[in-house]
């Protein structure tokens, strides 16, 4: 499998294209702020065609390109029901302080928007599983993929980081919701790979046994 990561604008938000090789078509995940040209170059690099885009969730951080760069491409922005409102709204994803500050971000509806479920995806030639996990919002979703080596991917947004975990402050934030969604990330295999929204990869395992967030299995401290 071909993973290709970079983080984009002003929140360093990590965008990532996943293909089954080389010249075959791909999902772009989270193409932020100022995402485009890089994930041009990425095309371009790897011969890679697109087939959709996916958001681990609605915040303007993670979808800022996504309209731009789907409607370029007459491809489908996929995203849970729950954030669906920020892709043309992302105000009402910020707290008071946050949307004075950004009141000047406008995005649009992509043209071809489809709504996340429970099943899995078949898209670019890979089968991916989504697993819905509220609490850093309430539309947030963890995409996993099996690896060509035997082992799991999972692109876990802002639930869970290195050594952290998503905010619960902005409107739709809930403790006690991504409290249960790290439980449910807890049921992955320790070397799983989690390539998170901001920051550097890590494993499943690592942050079972570091993460300060997860003591008492996947509660919040």
């Amino acid at each position: 499998m071909l993973v290709v990561g970079f983080p984009a604008g002003a929140f360093q938000a990590n965008c990532y294209l996943l293909a089954a090789d080389t010249g075959h078509d791909c999902v772009i995940v989270d193409p932020g702020e100022g995402a485009r040209e890089h994930v041009d170059a990425a095309l371009t690099e790897h011969r890679l065609t697109p087939a959709a885009v996916l958001a681990t969730h609605g915040h303007f951080d993670h979808v800022h390109s996504a309209a731009e760069i789907a409607d370029a491409h007459g491809i489908p922005v996929w995203i849970r029901s729950e954030d669906r409102v920020l892709l043309s709204d992302p105000l009402k994803g910020l707290g008071p302080e946050l949307a004075a500050a950004f009141a000047s971000v406008s995005l649009t509806e992509p043209r071809d928007v489809r709504e996340l479920g429970d099943g899995p995806l078949e898209l670019a030639g890979l089968r991916i599983t989504t697993d819905h996990t509220p609490g850093h919002t309430p539309g947030s979703a963890v995409f996993r993929l099996d690896s060509d080596e035997g082992g799991q991917l999972a692109l876990t947004g802002d639930t869970l980081f290195a050594g952290s975990i998503g905010r619960t402050d902005l409107p739709g934030g809930d403790v006690r919701e991504i409290a249960r969604s790290l439980r449910t990330l807890l049921t992955y295999p320790d070397d799983t790979v989690v390539l998170p929204g901001h920051g550097p990869t890590t494993t499943i395992g690592r942050e079972r046994a570091t993460n300060p967030f997860l003591g008492d299995g996947g509660g919040m401290s």
